[in-house]
């Protein structure tokens, strides 16, 4: 396997324009190397990029780390970058790394999907920005052509101040997620509610956020029902980790133990 470290963003998209894959962290292609899953024969290291590195506003770049984000990112993101490994996985890996690898139980994507936000990428021919749910088209498949680059997310301006990440697993750490979401509410009572590991991409909720959205002081009864369209919602499997049943109910129970504390 042969590693090759680019000095600068246009020597890795030539890189790749020969077929090579992308390394950021490692976190997640070092497991499929190790086991012998995948054999690369050429390998692009990302970690000496700069540019990939920069936040500015609204736009994090791909190689912006899990531990600067528990750190500086917005509320919702933050929490759920500290389920993301161990520290030291933190360390390495990068947001865009979780959007390359693409797993339905990726710990950063609901975020994304309840904010709206849009992915930035590159190739030696063009640049282009696609939004979330042109972004992820299958269970660890995405638009992105073998000769583009992620280089950044880009958030929406005005973020809802409340927000509130959650996850489901079999222990409280290092754990991959059985059900993940994110729910956020605005001043106006405008709520998102997004999940992963449910179905093949992070989805919306559409059904749960309109009704909910529609009542300005939602009652007992109205969070119950709140649940119930979330688990309708949810196109989840049985796998080694968790039952298609159990994921429905606890999507349902954990959107709205979310929003519980998006309105106290």
């Amino acid at each position: 396997m042969e590693i090759v470290h680019p000095n600068s963003i246009d020597e890795a998209l030539a890189g790749l324009g020969d077929g090579a894959i992308p390394l950021a962290g490692g976190t997640d292609l070092m497991v499929e190397v190790n086991f012998g899953h995948i054999r690369p024969e050429r390998v692009i290291g990302l970690r000496r990029l700069a540019e990939l590195k920069e936040w500015d506003g609204q736009r994090i770049g791909a190689g912006v780390t899990w531990r600067r984000i528990e750190t500086h990112g917005p509320k919702a993101l933050a929490e759920a970058a500290r389920t993301v490994g161990s520290p030291q996985i933190r360390n390495a890996g990068t947001i865009g790394g979780n959007l390359g690898t693409a797993s339905p139980a990726g710990d950063g994507h609901p975020f994304l999907a309840a904010v709206g936000a849009s992915i930035e990428l590159a190739s030696t021919a063009s640049q282009r920005t696609l939004t979330w749910q042109e972004f992820f088209t299958g269970v660890k498949e995405t638009a992105r052509r073998p000769d583009e680059l992620i280089m950044a997310v880009h958030l929406p301006a005005g973020l809802p101040e409340r927000q509130c990440f959650g996850k489901i697993g079999i222990r409280n750490a290092m754990v991959i997620a059985t059900v993940c979401a994110v729910v956020t509410r605005a001043d106006d009572g405008k709520t998102t509610v997004a999940l992963g590991s449910v179905a093949p991409t992070p989805i919306r909720a559409t059904g749960a956020e309109n009704m909910i959205s529609s009542i300005g002081h939602p009652s007992a009864g109205d969070l119950v029902e709140f649940q119930r369209l979330v688990s309708e919602e949810v196109r989840p499997i049985t796998d080694h980790r968790s039952t298609e049943e159990y994921r429905r109910h606890g999507a349902g129970v954990l959107a709205r133990r979310l929003l519980e504390r998006c309105l106290s």
